[in-house]
């Protein structure tokens, strides 16, 4: 079986710094020399064990992972507990004044550029981890899934692959099209994206996030980018039925590792 370690690091000027990092090293990490393909991840105390995680359940990834012996390293940062802040850090452009999540002073794009600035680096001189960009993703979910979404843009020279569960779409929809249209990106790049048919209660609301998603994924494939959109039947905004998508995602980004 694979393991977690956890560790702590400096996110100034970030607050709740250090902040807690959680990594799952596969079974053989230990018995093997090579270099593994990594995935950082947003929210990594939701990631593996429900006694971590927010709500008392976790994505359940340990255990797949585990089960299907995958040759991958999975590093998720702990978020920001405190009040609204993790939206703040999720978060990479600014919002209208009438957004739902209005007022924020957007915190999004000093998260991604320390996730490659100084996570990145310091998980690769303390793992046998990758640095070529064919073998490293990022991924989250709701805000995660904005951030990943934005990373994937802004650092495609860093991330070939994005995991973006039922993102957070609507809050910066104009600047993250704007991003992807003038980014260079390149043709092996591939982006997994879902919404859930049970994440919202009016269809009018359903039918707009539907289209949200369809006008980045449309952005991402002008560019040449793989993309997969995916409507999930009956998904809702829930580490529960995240932990159900596991398989899909991480088979679309990792074809290699199957």
């Amino acid at each position: 079986m694979g393991r977690i370690e956890i560790f702590k690091l400096p996110i100034s000027p970030l607050k709740q710094s250090p902040r807690k990092v959680y990594v799952y090293l596969p079974d053989d990490y230990d018995s093997t020399k090579q270099k593994y393909p990594v995935l950082y991840m947003f929210d990594g105390h939701n990631l593996f064990d429900d006694s971590t995680a927010t709500y008392g359940k976790s994505w359940g990834m340990k255990d797949y992972l585990d089960q299907m012996h995958l040759p991958l390293v999975v590093i998720g940062q702990d978020c920001n507990h405190t009040g609204n802040r993790r939206l703040a850090e999720y978060c990479p452009y600014n919002v209208a004044e009438d957004s739902w999540i209005a007022p924020l002073k957007p915190l999004g794009q000093q998260t991604a550029e320390w996730f490659v600035k100084t996570l990145k680096p310091y998980c690769e001189k303390k793992y046998r981890i990758a640095k070529d960009r064919s073998q490293v993703g990022i991924g989250g979910s709701s805000m995660g899934g904005l951030m990943s979404m934005y990373c994937i843009a802004r650092y495609n020279d860093i991330y070939s692959k994005a995991a973006c569960l039922s993102s957070t779409m609507d809050i910066n929809l104009e600047p993250m099209l704007e991003l992807i249209q003038r980014k260079e990106m390149a043709a092996d790049t591939r982006i997994y994206m879902d919404f859930g048919s049970k994440e919202v209660k009016r269809k009018i609301s359903f039918a707009a996030n539907i289209d949200w998603m369809l006008q980045l994924n449309h952005a991402y494939e002008e560019h040449g980018c793989n993309t997969f959109p995916n409507v999930v039947v009956d998904g809702t905004h829930s580490e529960a039925s995240w932990e159900t998508i596991v398989p899909l995602f991480l088979e679309y980004l990792y074809p290699e590792l199957y």
